[in-house]
């Protein structure tokens, strides 16, 4: 029989799970603060709950998809209420990008009051959720990831287990590195090549066949040739606050993280310029000041 999901955040990524689930056949129980993300969830089938305590009886899994680790800490302990619960066969999955010693302290403390956690982080756009092109990167006790791989299954092309708690945020973060700067190289080739008078279509459709082609030109570089930096596909200030737990985690770490620093202090200046709601596409826009183009 399959187990009965509850999801609390229904947003960008959240909804995506419940969507793949539900295709899947398995119950899913949905709860968030905003009205028109439960109304979607429950449009495609999911039951709504009045409060998310419910969750802890109803459903045999709790999954997370929130904006950082102190909402999910928050969540856990005053809208779940799981330290204070009876229950001790569930499981949280947070899929949230957590920082890592956070999401360690926290998972200690739930396994000592019998609830086992997962830090389920997912490496894809919303776009790409869709799509269920994603992979997740998993941390916590093998054993419980083995029980709950047929969820994993269908919600990703892939999924790993990388170690204890705390391994898939590291993960997560190692993976974002990589891909910020991708994307930030991505935004300095396209307006070099603008500066030198190429079109940045053209070259954008050459640089995909060429030895640099990386994915990241699939996610953004149309964003960021046609500047359609609204609706996002993920947001800017997710992004700023994912590279700021990048360079937290290289300073505990003694990693020096140059390239990193400089992409933290260009989306700085973006989200000083009120653009942390956008894509983070929006970093050409970065370059396009400094470079003395008007857009």
């Amino acid at each position: 029989m399959k187990k009965k999901i509850g999801i609390v955040g229904v947003g960008l990524m959240g909804r995506s799970l419940a969507m793949h689930l539900l295709n899947a056949g398995y119950t899913v129980f949905v709860h968030d603060l905003i009205e028109t993300n439960v109304a979607a969830a429950v449009k495609l089938g999911a039951q709504c709950v009045v409060s998310p305590v419910e969750l802890t009886t109803k459903a045999d899994v709790i999954m997370l998809s929130l904006p950082n680790s102190n909402i999910v800490n928050d969540v856990v302990q005053n809208s779940l209420r799981l330290f204070e619960s009876s229950r001790k066969d569930l499981v949280l999955i947070d899929t949230s990008t957590p920082d890592p010693e956070t999401s360690t302290a926290l998972a200690r403390r739930l396994r000592e009051h019998g609830v086992e956690m997962l830090d389920a982080t997912i490496s894809g756009t919303s776009e790409m959720f869709v799509e269920k092109d994603v992979i997740f990167m998993v941390g916590g006790t093998e054993s419980v990831f083995n029980e709950h791989k047929d969820i994993f299954s269908t919600l990703s092309s892939e999924s790993y287990f990388l170690g204890p708690n705390g391994a898939g945020g590291i993960c997560k973060l190692v993976a974002n590195c990589v891909l910020t700067l991708n994307r930030f190289a991505l935004a300095e080739g396209l307006t070099l090549a603008k500066k030198a008078g190429l079109d940045q279509e053209q070259t954008l459709a050459v640089l995909k066949k060429s030895a640099a082609y990386s994915k990241a030109m699939d996610q953004k570089g149309m964003r960021m040739v046609k500047r359609q930096f609204d609706p996002p596909a993920s947001r800017l200030s997710s992004s700023y606050k994912d590279a700021r737990l990048i360079l937290s985690l290289g300073a505990r770490t003694d990693c020096p993280l140059p390239l990193m620093s400089l992409a933290v202090q260009a989306m700085a200046s973006e989200v000083s310029k009120g653009h942390q709601n956008w894509d983070p596409a929006t970093m050409i826009s970065f370059y396009n000041n400094i470079a003395g183009f008007d857009s």
